[in-house]
């Protein structure tokens, strides 16, 4: 915060050495190019340059210091230097040191003074000042006039530094003797070689005028505010003639003592009205001072002073300027990461000149006081463009007047963007489905995920996660396309192989490192009706199953259950059972679901003792699936006939008609036995029965009943009690006596219901 101070004389040419700022600073003409240094001037002017290499400050352009400063000292040029990487300020001001390349001069070439010859000798004269825009030294110091027997000259110092001449009368003024009185008067500078400018001095001797005007103050103070209008009054001054008639007529004057007061003020010649000939400003000047003369009608004259002290008026708003400004910034930059620099000024003095800063709005940022007038912007927090892109940071500057004045400046500030999101899926679990034997290439969906940082930052591809070693490789049945995420199908699948199957989808961004999320993608494989119904029992590749219905069988006698099982699923693999032909299709019904053969009515002896039945099962796909049973029936009274029918050829397509033709002539044979000897048959067949008897136990062994096990049926059976088509499986128990050639044969009822 301390600044540093150089001086360098008015009108040095240019590239005039000032000063070195590297050494001043401790740095090195190397250090001041790399951390990219440069001047910023407090005015819109720059005079002053500065050398990279060397760290030289030296003159860019010449520099009047009459023309910065006017009379005011000392005359300052201000200025600070930055310093990039890190960002440093460095204030500095340059006094401008005066030289004396002003001569004094007069306002008018020939100044005429009229005095009464009865003025006494050691009466004094107010002079016409001369005029020098040098400062100090080289302001004007003294006056002189050439030899005379009259008079000499004195010269006064006023309040604001400035120096005038008073003639002093020596010796009684004769008219008679002579009547004007001229010589030269020189203004003297004190500069090296001084310098002078020269009028001359007419003294016209008045006849008597015994009384000179009298102002009733010698000296009027007053205080005018800033803002007052033009043509507002200032004083009155008021002086007063003993003479009488024109003796005693008084005119007022401005004494041209100054040129700036003659266009500032105007006076009324016969009121003594003092007004403003234009507004006035506090920031240019603050005190005025006025010489009035009052003049009589006899020409004497005198003088008063008029003090003018102009009152400050909040009338300047601050001013803002950023010499600094980091328009671009991280939005990973930690907090106090200084963003801008700026100064404030006012113009006004006093609480109209003392200023506050503020930001307006909530925003992530706050103002630093580094000096008087110097500030920084720093950021107040962790910054997120996700949220806010940019900000349209308004720094507000306010001064302490009655009504306070204040000024804005806007500052945009972009943040630029780091990779601190991860893309984000749309979906935690994305299911699609897929048609079975759909050909490869097909899309099936698309995956979406979004990632709110920008550029390259938010770009997202996709890719398959492998799978683990040893796992199903559900990478080779789909691909994801790496810039829009469509799925497609790599290959037709067999529902019945593989029904459903997932894999890991990872989406990245394009930071650097990158960043990733995960989702999971379920592919669902929608069944087609590819599968015709198979048969269990019968077995499609025997011949026709044959099945022993004896024929006292009551209606819904269970025959024989088809079993088939359908590879598809759902309702492709919902199995119907028909009857497509049969012998007798009133005699046999099939269960619709079960897949159960039963006599629909009482078996009759007019029925033909070999049935043949075909079933049709059939699914319920689109289009639907089929196949068919083969069943040969045997309808016998025992067991020697079922042994007879079992040695016969069930495969022979012409059993069927043979069958009926016998089973014809039987029922032809038996009804004329019972017509002619009924009471005969009766006899003979209970005869040839009590004698069968007698001699098949006396042949055979004891009866060792041989039973088939549970186990026998395990190898040969069909296991049906788990397939979900297939109603609960029916079991039989069947007992045969051993060597029971033709013996009798005995149905036994199912164990299970």
């Amino acid at each position: 915060a301390e600044t540093a101070r150089y001086s360098v004389p008015e009108e040095a040419e240019r590239g005039a050495f000032v000063a070195n700022i590297a050494k001043d600073l401790g740095l090195t003409g190397e250090e001041l190019l790399a951390r990219q240094s440069r001047l910023v001037p407090e005015g819109e002017k720059q005079y002053l340059q500065l050398n990279q290499h060397t760290g030289d400050l030296v003159v860019r352009e010449q520099m009047d210091r009459e023309e910065l400063c006017g009379q005011s000292e000392p005359c300052l040029v201000r200025f600070e230097v930055l310093l990039e990487s890190p960002l440093q300020s460095f204030r500095a001001e340059v006094r401008v040191t005066d030289i004396n390349d002003h001569a004094p001069v007069f306002l008018n070439k020939e100044i005429v003074l009229k005095m009464p010859e009865s003025a006494m000798p050691g009466t004094r004269f107010l002079l016409e000042s001369a005029h020098d825009p040098d400062v100090g030294n080289n302001s004007l110091q003294y006056y002189s006039i050439s030899s005379n027997e009259y008079f000499h000259v004195y010269t006064q110092r006023r309040n604001d530094g400035g120096r005038y001449a008073e003639l002093v009368l020596d010796r009684a003024l004769d008219r008679e003797q002579q009547a004007e009185v001229a010589f030269s008067i020189t203004a003297v500078d004190g500069g090296t070689p001084p310098l002078s400018g020269t009028a001359l001095i007419r003294v016209l001797v008045l006849d008597i005028n015994d009384n000179i005007p009298v102002f009733s103050r010698s000296l009027y103070k007053v205080s005018v505010m800033e803002n007052s209008s033009q043509d507002t009054v200032v004083v009155v001054v008021s002086a007063s003639d003993l003479d009488a008639g024109t003796n005693g007529e008084i005119v007022y004057s401005i004494f041209q003592n100054s040129e700036e007061n003659l266009q500032t003020f105007k006076i009324n010649p016969k009121t003594g009205q003092i007004r403003l000939k234009k507004t006035l400003d506090y920031e240019e000047k603050k005190t005025y001072e006025i010489d009035v003369q009052a003049t009589d009608g006899g020409g004497l004259s005198t003088h008063c002073k008029v003090e003018v002290q102009v009152k400050d008026v909040n009338d300047n708003a601050p001013e803002v300027t950023i010499t600094s400004l980091t328009s671009t910034l991280s939005e990973a930059a930690p907090p106090d990461t200084v963003v801008a620099l700026f100064n404030v000024r006012d113009r006004d003095s006093g609480d109209n000149g003392r200023t506050t800063c503020e930001l307006t709005g909530e925003q992530p940022f706050r103002i630093l006081l580094l000096a008087a007038d110097a500030y920084a912007l720093v950021t107040s927090e962790t910054l997120d463009r996700e949220q806010v892109e940019e900000y349209n940071v308004t720094v507000r500057a306010r001064d302490e007047g009655s009504p306070a004045l204040s000024a804005s400046k806007t500052l945009l500030v972009r943040l630029l963007d780091v990779n601190d999101n991860a893309p984000t899926f749309t979906q935690a679990i994305y299911t699609m489905v897929m048609s079975e034997n759909e050909p490869a290439g097909r899309s099936l969906g698309r995956l979406s995920a979004t990632d709110p940082d920008t550029g390259e930052n938010s770009r997202v591809r996709y890719a398959l996660v492998p799978p683990p070693t040893g796992s199903l490789a559900a990478a080779s049945f789909v691909s994801v396309d790496a810039e829009s995420g469509t799925v497609r199908s790599l290959r037709p699948l067999d529902y019945e192989k593989v029904p459903a199957f997932e894999v890991t989808v990872r989406a990245a961004d394009g930071g650097s490192p990158p960043l990733s999320a995960q989702a999971l993608l379920r592919v669902i494989v929608r069944d087609e009706n590819d599968n015709a119904p198979v048969l269990l029992h019968p077995a499609p590749d025997s011949s026709a199953a044959a099945e022993l219905v004896p024929r006292w069988a009551p209606s819904g006698y269970l025959v024989a259950k088809v079993v088939a099982v359908d590879a598809d699923a759902g309702q492709n693999a919902w199995l119907s059972y028909e009857l497509a032909k049969a012998t007798e299709p009133a005699l046999f019904r099939v269960g619709l679901h079960s897949g159960e053969v039963r006599t629909a009515r009482v078996v009759t002896e007019r029925d033909a003792a070999r049935q043949r039945l075909i079933v049709l099962v059939r699914d319920r796909g689109q289009p639907p699936r089929s196949a068919t049973a083969t069943l040969a029936v045997a309808l016998v009274d025992d067991f020697s006939d079922a042994f007879h029918q079992l040695e016969l050829d069930p495969a022979s397509g012409q059993q069927p008609q043979v069958a009926e033709e016998e089973m014809l002539t039987t029922y032809l044979i038996a009804s004329l036995c019972c017509v002619s000897s009924l009471f005969l048959l009766s006899v003979l067949v209970l005869t040839a029965n009590t004698l069968c008897k007698a001699r098949v136990q006396a042949e055979l062994p004891p009866p060792s009943p041989s039973c088939c096990a549970d186990a026998d049926f395990a190898s040969d059976g069909v296991g049906v009690g788990s397939t979900g088509t297939l109603s609960p499986a029916y079991r039989y128990e069947m007992c045969l006596t051993n060597g029971s050639g033709r013996s009798q044969f005995q149905f036994l009822r199912p164990i299970l219901p």
